[in-house]
């Protein structure tokens, strides 16, 4: 049996399937498709637009046991590496780095990355705020399990959502970034002193209400700097965690002396970052 639905009722349906699909595709245009490889999948993701400074992000999955790692992989690993110069309508991208993970790398050292699923903050700045703007990524990364492998992917989006639904997503990734901070701050979590002990070892005092959970992670003033990871001390003073590590991993002809060093300390709870110059 057939039924005559009135026109004023059918453009009335009509429209509401049109909106639906708008929106649907509204929804669909603030990610990018996933790229897939064996072991994890990365996409773009837009947050809502409002003048010349936007918010995006790289997400990453990854299947349990896998990890990737942090801009500073550890005593072994690949950083990541991200080109964003085909994008249209890009001045500069600033990639913000939740904080990372210590492993065991299985070879006596230890790894820094992530696990499970990651979101990198993106802060995008336009050449021009009232023009549309395409993000465009040129993603390589490895992901490890025993064995480490490297990925390549491309991705596409275009930021020009007014409302986008990866909003509440960013906030929460840009919640996990490590916070500026500097030495001898009257946190509960915080460095107290950095100092060098001979001409080689650098001893970190911090301060922290869990020493249990509290991992330290140091890098040079350049990329080329490969530090080694800070490891605890035994029997450091009371409320005090210490850590040290010798100046090891510099490139030719570095001079510590005087060095810009930038330090992670990552909580349970809280993150911070403390940038400070070697005596």
């Amino acid at each position: 049996m057939s039924s005559i639905v009135p026109l004023r009722a059918a453009i009335g349906v009509a429209t509401i399937l049109l909106a639906s699909s708008l929106t649907i595709a509204a929804r669909a245009d603030d990610a990018s498709p996933w790229q897939r490889d064996g072991h994890s999948a990365v996409r773009l993701v837009a947050g809502s637009r409002s003048g010349a400074v936007l918010l995006g992000g790289i997400a990453f999955q990854l299947q349990p046991g896998w990890k990737t790692y942090w801009r500073s992989p550890g005593d072994s690993g690949v950083p990541p590496r991200f080109d964003f110069s085909k994008s249209d309508n890009v001045e500069a991208v600033t990639i913000m780095w939740p904080a990372p993970l210590k492993f065991d790398d299985g070879a006596g050292g230890h790894s820094i990355g992530y696990r499970d699923q990651i979101v990198l903050p993106l802060r995008i700045v336009a050449k021009a705020a009232d023009k549309p703007v395409t993000l465009r990524a040129e993603i390589n990364y490895a992901v490890c399990e025993k064995l480490c492998i490297p990925v390549e992917a491309s991705a596409e989006l275009g930021l020009n959502s007014v409302a986008s639904t990866e909003d509440a997503n960013l906030r929460a990734a840009l919640d996990t970034v490590p916070k500026p901070a500097n030495i001898g701050d009257p946190n509960p979590l915080t460095i107290r002193d950095v100092r060098r002990e001979g001409p080689k070892n650098v001893v970190v005092d911090v301060v922290t209400p869990d020493s249990r959970n509290v991992n330290l992670f140091v890098e040079g003033p350049t990329p080329d700097w490969a530090l080694p990871i800070p490891a605890p001390v035994q029997h450091g003073p009371p409320g005090v965690k210490r850590f040290s590590f010798e100046l090891d991993g510099l490139p030719p002809g570095a001079k510590p002396g005087g060095a810009a060093l930038k330090f992670t300390l990552v909580g349970p709870e809280k993150s911070y970052e403390f940038n400070t110059n070697l005596e």
